[in-house]
Order: structure tokens, then C-alpha cells, then sequence
């Protein structure tokens, strides 16, 4: 991604030095990190929520960072959500749910922030990532899968750790394809992505049942040596016409 005559490139893992979606996207070095990023963070540019190797210019200024209010992009979406959570919020203190969808919300995180994604949305017990932007992968379908394995190997520990009276899961539902990114409200400059391929993405999720991971076909191409042996299943999803051939991945 980068070369090495550069005196601030970013590193491919880890800590990245300078914004790795601003280099990707405008091939301009911002830093995030160090004493290079002093001055930065003055005008308040810093590290971004949405992954800690992006910055806020790439999380709020959208139409800076690429010309216009929306793109037409290539992306795999994850969605992810803890089952049996509604039920729980019914038996146990606020404070105490908090503290599982922090917990929740934290791990996932780290498995996608691992993989180059970024938590565009978090919903309460739930969340959106976007893999291949603002940070480019091109193989982004196998890193979607790949994060998703580590999320249910990060939660089911941390879960089962935290409420051992109740057993929790984590389901998710992962799709590629075209999508359009960008700002797509007048109040907010922060992008999103949304299409059909968002859509199918979340009709996934809302049939994965705890520990399970489900993979559109066009995703299971792309990552083929990580579902060729997955289980098939036949889904029927509310809004979209045809049958969806899925693949289904358990947590090992």
C-alpha cells in the first residue's frame, strides 16, 4: 500500500502511523500518530471511533475526502447482534446489560478494526461494519469472514465469562457487492452506506442463531477457502424475491 520511501508511511497491521483511509483515498499523509500528529489533533483532527487507523477527516468530511456527497463502491457489509439479549434485558438490572453491550460492542470492534474494517453503526446490542473503505482491501470479502470468525472466538469467551447464568450468542450476516457511501443526511457529515446490499446483509443476520456466521453467495465466492465446507442453507429473506443459497459457518 505504501513504499518505503516515505518518512511517515503507514504499517499494514497495528498502530498505523499516518490515516490509512485519507492515504488510500487522496494519497495524502495525515498523522495520527506521534509527535507529527501534535499539530493535527489542535484542529481537532484525530483518530476516528469508526476504526483507530483512520481519522476524523475521513469519519466527517466525505465530500472533502472524495469530490462529491456519494460513491458507488465495491464493499462487503457484516452485521452483527447478540441473541438472546432481548430476553435478558427483562431479567436483569440495567447496569448489568450495559456492561454486556460494552463488552459486546468492544470485541467486535477489535476483531474488525484487525481486519481493516470499520464499525460504521452501533445499535444497542447490534452493529454495521464496511469492508474496502475508507481503508482499501482488495481480498475485503475473505476479511469480513475473517473478522467475523474472530468476533464470535472474542465474544463467546468474554459472554459466557461475564453472564455465566445465561447463555449468549452473537449472530452475524455478511454480503458483498455494490453499495452507495457517503453523507445521506443534512445534519450529519459523518458517511454511511446503504443499497441492497446493506439490505441483504442485515435480512443475513436476522437469521444467524447464536454462534452462527451466514455468508451470502457472492461473499462465499470471494472467500471460497474459508466456506467451501460450510453448511448450505436455503433462505427465504422478508423483501427480497429469490431464494438466497447461504453458507453457514458455526463458531469452532
Amino acid at each position: 500500500m505504501t513504499t518505503a520511501s516515505h518518512p511517515i508511511d503507514p504499517i499494514s497491521h497495528g498502530d498505523a502511523k499516518i490515516c490509512r483511509g485519507c492515504w488510500d483515498q487522496m494519497h495524502v499523509p495525515i498523522p495520527i500518530r506521534g509527535a507529527l500528529a501534535l499539530p493535527f489533533r489542535v484542529f481537532g483532527v484525530t483518530r476516528s471511533k469508526m476504526n483507530p487507523n483512520i481519522c476524523t477527516i475521513c469519519e466527517r468530511s466525505f465530500r472533502y475526502v472524495k469530490k462529491k456527497r456519494q460513491i458507488t463502491a465495491s464493499a462487503t457489509i457484516l452485521f452483527a447482534d447478540i441473541r438472546g439479549f432481548t430476553a435478558l434485558s427483562e431479567q436483569i438490572e440495567p447496569v448489568r446489560l450495559s456492561e454486556i453491550v460494552s463488552l459486546f460492542q468492544d470485541r467486535c470492534a477489535q476483531a474488525i478494526w484487525a481486519h481493516d474494517g470499520i464499525v460504521n453503526k452501533q445499535m444497542g446490542d447490534g452493529l454495521m461494519a464496511i469492508f474496502n473503505f475508507p481503508i482499501v482491501r482488495k481480498d475485503h470479502a475473505v476479511a469480513a469472514v475473517m473478522a467475523a470468525m474472530d468476533i464470535q472466538r472474542r465474544c463467546a469467551a468474554a459472554l459466557d465469562s461475564l453472564d455465566a447464568d445465561h447463555r449468549l450468542g452473537v449472530g452475524v450476516g455478511i454480503h458483498s457487492g455494490e453499495v452507495e457511501i457517503g453523507e445521506f443526511s443534512s445534519f450529519r457529515s459523518d458517511f454511511t452506506a446503504i443499497g441492497g446490499t446493506v439490505n441483504l446483509a442485515a435480512r443475513l443476520e436476522s437469521q444467524a442463531r447464536a454462534d452462527e456466521i451466514i455468508i451470502s453467495p457472492e461473499t462465499a465466492a470471494q472467500a471460497a477457502h474459508l466456506t467451501s465446507g460450510a453448511e448450505a442453507r436455503l433462505l427465504l429473506l422478508k423483501g427480497i424475491q429469490q431464494p438466497v443459497q447461504a453458507r453457514v459457518l458455526l463458531k469452532t
